[in-house]
């Protein structure tokens, strides 16, 4: 007993001493990090960091790609159409291909965007690797483009504008304007390890558009002034260089993880997540259209059709001038990402129309989702009729997961990607024409 309590004040000795000279033990520890805020300052300078100018690239082959390419043969799609692994890239979410060269960068919720490069134009990328690794990001989900091709990174708390990172990523340094600073998107008191994955997209405009999930599963009332103050729980839009202009583009939005912009008239489309906790089949899922500032989609008095219990708001009156959901979807699938096809190398059926990305349930008694819809679109604007395009990633005997889709996207040569955060991976959906019918041997 003695020599333990003996080896015990060596130990706290050493480690008094470590403090002393240190100025801190947790200096010493978690030195590293200290730096990445610093590293943004160099970077906005065109300086040097000083990070490892060699970035690892992500395995594109092995057990994982085999198991994944496996998987992906359970996957049902229209006649015609085929879907084949892409890339391996973890907790791939939402998604930016470039408009100049055959790369795409890929958002997470932890602290990596991803750049996936297809070098050699076969339809596979050959390379993953960290996009501007000397910068600390947190939760960098959000990821699009303007149109003179600046890549914009929606963080948690924060917004970065990269110029022409398409053709600079190779290495770790790579030159970044604050859009908006650490902080600064939402009040520091109102962050939350929860609905914390912002979008963007960048309207007709020339503004940026980012989505702000409202972290409750209902926000108390106390909470609907400053929510509404600054457009959490809807959508805001800004300058895309400097931030200014800021102002609430749409209000009454409970969690928005997918936006769009139908080019053709500038609408604003996006999806948002259902209340949980109501039973399996309410409140439905919402695929939305903003055609103008101002909106209010109705939440937290309503979502759906279905009125919202806690904290009372179904014994208010509702509100005035709700704007209703384009589109219902089956409760709890959790829609997220969406992108307008633009190619045109899918049947006409499929051009103009948009293609959206159901995660899945995580709170149903039958689990549902994990699916691509497709929702045509009509001569006015407004939404037609909705389909399952991709299914199979759900195994509805087991009731497991083999993929969650997160995210789609257009390919220049008129493919379509989709990302899955759960098995860490990119899939692209080639349309190569239906087998002719056989005909009756006489």
């Amino acid at each position: 007993m003695k020599i333990c309590v003996n080896l015990r004040s060596a130990i706290v000795a050493f480690f008094t001493v470590l403090m002393l000279v240190s100025g801190s033990f947790f200096n010493v520890v978690f030195a590293q990090p200290v730096t990445a805020p610093a590293n943004i300052e160099k970077l906005k300078q065109m300086k040097v960091s000083g990070t490892d100018l060699n970035i690892p690239p992500v395995p594109q082959s092995g057990k994982t790609a085999d198991a994944i390419r496996a998987n992906l043969k359970k996957v049902n799609l229209p006649p015609g159409f085929k879907i084949e692994l892409y890339a391996i890239v973890p907790d791939a979410r939402h998604m930016a291909v470039a408009p100049s060269t055959n790369m795409l960068f890929v958002g997470t919720r932890k602290t990596t965007v991803w750049a996936v490069t297809d070098r050699d134009s076969d339809g596979v990328a050959d390379e993953v690797k960290a996009f501007a690794p000397s910068l600390k990001f947190q939760v960098p989900n959000g990821v699009c483009w303007t149109p003179d091709g600046f890549l914009i990174v929606a963080e948690h708390n924060r917004v970065l504008n990269f110029p022409a990172a398409e053709f600079f990523y190779e290495g770790p340094d790579v030159a970044v304007i604050e859009v908006v600073p650490q902080g600064k998107l939402i009040p520091v008191e109102e962050e939350s390890y929860n609905h914390g994955a912002r979008t963007c997209r960048v309207g007709n405009d020339k503004k940026l558009y980012i989505t702000l999930g409202q972290p409750f599963n209902v926000q108390p009332r106390e909470k609907l002034k400053i929510f509404d103050e600054w457009g959490i729980g809807g959508i805001v839009r800004m300058n895309a260089f400097d931030g200014t202009g800021r102002e609430v583009f749409a209000r009454g939005i409970r969690n928005s993880v997918g936006i769009e912009i139908n080019r053709k008239n500038g609408d604003v489309w996006f999806t948002d997540n259902q209340t949980d906790g109501m039973g399996d089949d309410i409140p439905a899922g919402e695929i939305n259209r903003a055609t103008k500032a101002g909106q209010f989609f109705g939440y937290p008095w309503i979502q759906g059709k279905t009125r919202i219990t806690e904290h009372g708001y179904d014994k208010d009156p509702l509100p005035a001038n709700i704007t209703a959901a384009e589109v219902l979807t089956e409760a709890h699938a959790a829609d997220l990402g969406l992108t307008i096809y633009t190619g045109k190398k899918f049947p006409a059926k499929y051009q103009g129309g948009i293609f959206s990305a159901q995660h899945g349930s995580w709170n149903r008694t039958t689990p549902i989702g994990a699916r691509v819809l497709f929702t045509a679109l009509k001569a006015d604007g407004s939404a037609g009729k909705t389909e399952v395009f991709a299914d199979g990633w759900l195994n509805p005997e087991t009731r497991q997961y083999s993929g969650r889709p997160v995210d789609v996207a257009n390919l220049p040569d008129g493919s379509m990607l989709i990302s899955d955060d759960f098995a860490g991976a990119l899939y692209r959906v080639t349309y190569v024409g239906e087998a002719p019918a056989k005909t009756a041997q006489r």
